[in-house]
């Protein structure tokens, strides 16, 4: 705590990146301003719900087998894939692709159709969208 001419104290706390200061002039104490000590905060900032929804699509995106699957499938010539044809790319065993697709498919980044005994696939280019602009 430092003392100012006027008698008043300040003190100061550090969290993280930012610090906060309030001053104390008889025991009153004066919370620092909505605008912050050095500028204001970015209108364009993340809230809650898209954090959360980002969160997710990152989440999904942090396994290696995921992001090289969602490479796979947006990368197709066809725009689709079949999940049958993902196996032997991948180097892993059906049960552990189908899992992978469906956390991929749970995060909104494909879509998957069922024809006949197999599920094919497609990207979902405004969720790759928003998940490219969040890292811009």
């Amino acid at each position: 705590m430092a003392r100012t001419a006027t008698g008043s104290s300040t003190t100061g706390s550090t969290t993280g990146d930012t610090t906060t200061h309030s001053t104390t002039t008889a025991g009153a104490t004066n919370p620092p301003s909505a605008a912050g000590c050095c500028g204001g905060l970015s209108d364009k900032a993340l809230t809650t719900t898209q954090a959360e929804t980002l969160a997710h699509a990152f989440a999904a995106l942090s396994d290696p087998i995921r992001l090289r699957l969602l490479s796979l499938i947006a990368t197709s010539a066809a725009g689709e894939v079949c999940a049958c044809d993902v196996v032997d790319p991948l180097g892993k065993s059906q049960p552990t692709v189908s899992h992978h697709l469906k956390v991929l498919r749970e995060a909104g980044l494909v879509t998957a159709d069922k024809r006949g005994i197999w599920m094919w696939y497609r990207a979902v280019p405004e969720r790759i969208a928003e998940v490219r602009a969040a890292l811009a």
